[in-house]
């Protein structure tokens, strides 16, 4: 009997739309003589599975089924395609852990500390994964400009500590943007990170648990048109993506060792993407992602094509992996 599959898409987060196109591609290539597969919507004012002909049906969030006029809908699995909150923060993790529904992405912890950059690269630190010096600040405390130049210099990166798909960052190179850069941040959260600019090469490392091992993605080099890789470098094309990237043989096996040993510390499953820059032969973490994008032109499915797996296994295998933990 076929398992029924809820694909959550949208979100509560500036990266909605991105999400609806992740969703909507996942829900087009899983093996559909495997499942039958529901497109969720989860939004701030409505939860709603939409149906073949774009009809909305409510979801009852007390145990996220859905009343049809012959059934009630219940669902064996989650795929989790929702990047940002709630989807990628652990709120989601933690209402399906609440319920017994196995979902495809990492657990609840797991993803409430990498969605959370400073965290995150703190809980690194001690295992031997460095990061870009950094100043941090939450709304309301003191700007002290002076001090932030002092520990990151110039120039520098302001981000949000808790947001993807590169809103809320920018790149400072003179003092006097660096107070608008801040409000810039704190329009995408009250917690700023920010980081010394490291001139180096700029890589995406997908990895990913796959028929039941932790596998290592093909690497992709990031060179943006732009001034960093920003919203724009990433979704409107003033990017390249080189997979593989264009990196020595000892700069590749030191950046494929940390990202699996980041993602084996944490006890990650499911997708992960990691982003590192080289000084030298040295990489630097900036983040790691366990909801990326999953559309067709996005990183971790053009990795997972050069490591000659197909959207259908990619996803396939996400749902199979996510069962077999609850078996």
């Amino acid at each position: 009997m076929k398992k029924n599959i809820a694909i959550i898409m949208g979100g509560y987060s500036s990266e909605y739309k991105i999400s609806l196109k992740s969703g909507n591609v996942v829900h087009t290539y899983i093996n559909k003589e495997k499942f039958n597969t529901y497109r969720i919507h989860i939004f701030k004012d409505k939860w709603v599975y939409v149906d073949e002909n774009d009809i909305e049906h409510p979801i009852n969030r007390n145990d996220f089924t859905v009343s049809l006029k012959e059934e009630t809908l219940s669902f064996d699995c989650v795929f989790n395609a929702i990047h940002g909150t709630p989807g990628e923060d652990g709120l989601m993790q933690a209402y399906f852990e609440l319920l017994g529904i196995p979902q495809t992405s990492c657990d609840y912890y797991q993803s409430a500390l990498t969605f959370n950059k400073r965290d995150l690269l703190s809980v690194l630190k001690p295992y031997g994964i460095t990061a870009a010096a950094s100043y941090y600040l939450n709304l309301g405390d003191e700007i002290d400009e002076e001090a932030i130049i002092d520990k990151v210099g110039l120039p520098c990166f302001v981000k949000a500590n808790k947001a993807g798909s590169s809103f809320g960052i920018s790149k400072v190179h003179e003092r006097e943007n660096l107070k608008s850069a801040i409000d810039k941040a704190y329009k995408e959260d009250d917690e700023i990170i920010i980081e010394a600019f490291l001139n180096g090469t700029e890589v995406s490392v997908g990895v990913i648990t796959y028929k039941g091992e932790t596998k290592v993605l093909p690497i992709t080099e990031i060179v943006s048109e732009n001034d960093f890789f920003d919203y724009e470098a990433k979704y409107e094309g003033k990017s390249q993506e080189i997979t593989p990237a264009r990196i020595s043989k000892v700069q590749q096996e030191k950046v494929e060792e940390l990202a699996k040993r980041a993602y084996e510390v944490l006890k990650m499953k499911g997708y992960s993407r990691s982003e590192f820059i080289f000084i030298g032969d040295e990489p630097y973490m900036l983040e790691m992602n366990t909801t990326p994008g999953l559309t067709t032109e996005s990183i971790l499915p053009q990795q997972a094509a050069k490591a000659g797996i197909s959207l259908e296994e990619l996803f396939t295998s996400a749902v199979d992996e996510a069962l077999n933990k609850k078996g």
